[in-house]
């Protein structure tokens, strides 16, 4: 069982920087592959990125060149650099973990907000 809290969210300007970050439980952090997604108002829950077991990271188109995905796991933590934001990365951002590196995310976060104005 892996808990997942999210922190770092909040208001920022367009064109300006957040960093999220994701704290786990659990002693076999380094086992899970660890991803965030994030849903905005009235849509579906998307992908953003993810980090494989050797770090190996993958993004979505939408915030290729402007995200990076980053993990610690001597931490337990995973993060997320957000910069050049832009109103529409305005969502509720998740983070997850499934075993491994395939198959389905099986333990969420609760999320936290970022808002970025125009």
């Amino acid at each position: 069982q892996v808990q997942l809290v999210e922190s770092g969210g909040g208001l920022v300007q367009a064109g300006g920087s957040l960093r999220l970050s994701c704290a786990a439980s659990g002693r076999t952090f380094s086992t899970y592959g660890m991803a965030w997604f994030r849903q905005a108002p009235g849509k579906e829950r998307t992908f953003v990125a993810r980090i494989s077991r050797v770090s190996l990271t993958t993004y979505a188109d939408s915030v290729k060149g402007r995200f990076t995905i980053s993990k610690d796991n001597a931490k337990n933590t995973v993060d997320l650099q957000m910069n050049s934001l832009k109103p529409e990365d305005t969502a509720v951002y998740y983070c997850a973990a499934r075993g491994g590196d395939v198959g389905s995310y099986q333990y969420w976060g609760r999320g936290t907000q970022v808002t970025v104005s125009s």
